[in-house]
């Protein structure tokens, strides 16, 4: 059974400011490297990158991985790389998520085999208030509720399934399209240091973390 990650970094790093965050180094080491360097020590078979064009010939340079050149929204890059790969389970992952584990992604593994579509997700620990016209509506049992991170894992035919029928929406993850689907998707317990670097404070807490 061979399962292939497919790690996203097609996006503009509009928020971050004049520079791919990705490119970004921590200690000397771009934020990419580390969330590669993650999978690399895992049980993933292959590893393809869905890259924005304009980082493409750095990445090159960097890794012996299968990479290939993303969309204009993080689905279309996805569909890219399962387009590009060929294997029995596939892990979906941000590039953005440097702080990834090894075990974290081994468990996702197993967990997909077992169950077909999986998430790693952290219970919320934050008061969530639902709010219209700048008013409190109502306060939301957040027993219930929870942060979605990545990687998130599927069959391969099941995803590759849910891309094609939902190719002109857009879906903010891919566990969304596979409920879509009628699917069940089961969670992954996650980290709450599996953060997503989004701005410039973000590399300052990943400091923290990876130190």
């Amino acid at each position: 059974m061979k399962t292939c990650a497919i790690i996203t970094a097609g996006g503009t790093s509009s928020r971050f400011g004049n520079k791919n965050k990705l490119m970004e180094k921590i200690y000397g080491k771009e934020v990419i490297r580390y969330t590669v360097e993650a999978f690399e020590k895992s049980e993933v078979d292959e590893i393809i990158i869905c890259a924005n064009k304009s980082i493409m010939p750095e990445l090159f340079e960097m890794f012996n991985h299968k990479i290939v050149e993303g969309g204009p929204t993080r689905q279309a890059s996805v569909y890219n790389g399962l387009k590009a790969a060929s294997c029995d389970y596939v892990l979906i992952h941000d590039g953005a998520r440097p702080i990834i584990t090894p075990e974290l992604i081994n468990r996702t593994i197993d967990m997909v085999k077992e169950k077909n579509a999986v998430s790693v997700m952290t219970k919320t620990i934050d008061t969530i208030k639902e709010v219209q016209d700048g008013k409190i509506i109502k306060t939301i049992d957040r027993s219930k509720l929870y942060n979605t991170q990545t990687p998130q894992g599927f069959k391969y035919d099941l995803i590759k399934t849910a891309h094609e029928k939902f190719e002109h929406r857009n879906f903010t993850d891919d566990s969304g399209m596979i409920e879509a689907l009628g699917y069940d998707v089961y969670i992954v317990d996650g980290s709450y240091n599996n953060i997503k670097i989004t701005t410039q404070s973000d590399i300052e807490l990943a400091k923290i973390f990876l130190k």
